[in-house]
C-alpha cells in the first residue's frame, strides 16, 4: 500500500510541479536508478551461499505458478469463447 501511495504523489508532483523541459533528465535519472538497483539486486542474490539451489527450487516454483493459472484460464475461456462467440454469429445471420 505504501508504494502505491508514494507512487501515486510521485504522479501528482510529475503531472504538476515538474517542468517539461527537465523531461530528459529525468528520464535518464530513472533509467541510471532503474541499472544501480537491478546491480543492487544481483549483488544481494549472488551473495547467498546456497543461491544455485535456492534458484532451482524458486523455479520450479514460479513455473508452477505459471502452468497452473495458464490451464484454468485457457480451460475456463475457451468454453466461454466458443459459447458467445456462437451466439454472436448467430445474431450476425439472422440480422
Amino acid at each position: 500500500m505504501d508504494v502505491i501511495i508514494i507512487m501515486c504523489m510521485g504522479v501528482l508532483i510529475g503531472k504538476l510541479f515538474f517542468p517539461v523541459k527537465w523531461k530528459r533528465i529525468n528520464e535518464l535519472l530513472q533509467t541510471i536508478c532503474t541499472l544501480l538497483l537491478i546491480f543492487s539486486m544481483g549483488v544481494l542474490l549472488g551473495s547467498r551461499e546456497n543461491f544455485l539451489r535456492e534458484l532451482a527450487a524458486l523455479g520450479s516454483q514460479s513455473f508452477l505458478f505459471f502452468l497452473i493459472p495458464s490451464l484454468f484460464s485457457v480451460l475456463a475461456v475457451y468454453p466461454l469463447t466458443r459459447i458467445f462467440l456462437n451466439k454472436q454469429r448467430e445474431k450476425k445471420k439472422s440480422s
